[in-house]
């Protein structure tokens, strides 16, 4: 079972790369963020035309999620049930027999002193509840998308200008950790534990993929007895070197699973 993430950065923009990329690589689930469409303008037709299912949930210019599948979920729930807010458009739930899927895009932060970036350090907290709620450690689980957090120094370019980033911060990392303890495992560093692997390169600075100056921040986080049947992990970098490129590229992860 192949599962994978990719913020598009506006599927209407990156959608003949998602249509691409799904055709060449033939995933099970495709976990998209930031879809920045609200529902009655996603592109679903173009989807489904190629033969995929797709849920979604978005808003004009911002936020969205997606999750692309092969075969149709058997359950899929948008958003938070705590009573807070729900933020339907960062988060999707989804199960595929054994396998659930919960897709996030968490907010980013802004600023270690913007009021944002203490509601990102909140959703986290959250999602760590939700989890406890709705699932079990026992359970086949992936928690996967642009999770906004670079947990070591490892997994950013430069890792001593970066401390004071909203994703690289001391705290943020630990209210990652948080959820982590949960009972959940990297699963691209099961198979990659070296430095120099990333998922994101900011359009910002000019030749960053070129010289391999990024982020790892697109991850996808399993239980133990999902982990255990991943058979491999990758970034797919060939996506970001295109024209006109989202500024993440697709991460996957192929598992074992009957």
């Amino acid at each position: 079972m192949i599962i994978a993430t990719f913020n598009a950065n506006s599927i209407r923009s990156r959608l003949d790369a998602v249509l691409q990329w799904l055709d060449q690589r033939q995933p099970d689930v495709l976990c998209i963020q930031e879809t920045k469409v609200q529902d009655a303008d996603f592109p679903v037709e173009a989807i489904t035309a190629a033969g995929w299912q797709v849920a979604f949930r978005g808003e004009k210019s911002y936020n969205g999620v997606a999750i692309i599948s092969r075969q149709a979920p058997d359950e899929v729930s948008f958003g938070f049930d705590d009573g807070g807010p729900a933020d339907e458009t960062r988060l999707v739930r989804a199960r595929f027999g054994a396998v659930s899927v919960v897709n996030t895009y968490v907010p980013q932060g802004r600023d270690i002193e913007h009021e944002m970036y203490r509601y990102k350090i909140e959703w986290l907290a959250r999602l760590r509840k939700l989890f406890e709620r709705h699932y079990a450690p026992a359970d086949k689980l992936l928690w996967t998308g642009d999770l906004n957090v670079a947990p070591f120094d490892i997994d950013v370019y430069k890792p001593e200008t970066k401390q004071k980033h909203v994703c690289c911060h001391a705290d943020i990392r630990k209210a990652f950790a948080d959820v982590m303890d949960w009972g959940l495992s990297d699963v691209y560093r099961k198979h990659h534990p070296g430095p120099g692997h990333y998922s994101f390169y900011d359009y910002r600075q000019p030749s960053s993929l070129e010289r391999n100056q990024g982020w790892r921040i697109d991850h996808l986080m399993a239980t133990a007895p999902l982990a255990q049947l991943s058979r491999a992990a990758q970034i797919d970098l060939e996506p970001r070197q295109a024209p006109k490129p989202s500024d993440h590229t697709f991460v996957w992860a192929d598992f074992a699973t009957e």
